[in-house]
């Protein structure tokens, strides 16, 4: 028993460590997004916050992290924003692949992620209803993070 609580603790200890590492490491990417105010002007949030998700079909965590955003674009504004994934029937059939149905923009030429500076996939940027940026995570988020994240945007 005391090996079992001795393993448990480095365990614990370890998953603390790469987590905290993780969370550094997005906040060093996020520091070359754009912070300015929403810049595509013809969204309306309509007094909601939203959310921008920047993925591709080629990126391994954006598969992981789909059904998250699937959860939460049930109940929030969610924008995603495929980038260089192929073309719009590419795109349908790898959704429904992953039986997934939430919206996107195809950034066949990068424009959309260039214009938020996006270099890391996947990104995930929050926008309160006056179309400033709250929050912004470069890499996987939790269905709950996002949902915790949406909230507080919303206050």
């Amino acid at each position: 028993m005391n090996k079992f609580k001795h393993y448990l603790k480095e365990i614990i200890k370890s998953v603390l460590i790469v987590t905290v590492v993780l969370n550094a490491y997005s906040f060093y990417r996020a520091q070359d997004l754009n912070k300015e105010r929403l810049p595509l002007e013809n969204i309306l949030l309509n007094d909601k916050p939203l959310m921008i998700h920047f993925w591709a079909t080629w990126c391994p965590v954006c598969k992981i992290e789909a059904p998250n955003i699937q959860k939460i674009s049930k109940d929030y504004n969610v924008l995603t924003i495929a980038s260089q994934s192929g073309t719009d029937e590419e795109i349908q059939q790898y959704l429904k692949d992953n039986n997934i149905d939430f919206k996107f923009i195809n950034d066949t030429d990068n424009s959309y992620a260039k214009k938020f500076n996006i270099t890391v996939f996947p990104t995930t940027l929050i926008y309160d209803k006056d179309k400033n940026l709250v929050f912004s995570e470069v890499g996987y988020s939790s269905t709950f993070g996002l949902y915790l994240r949406m909230w507080w945007a919303g206050l």
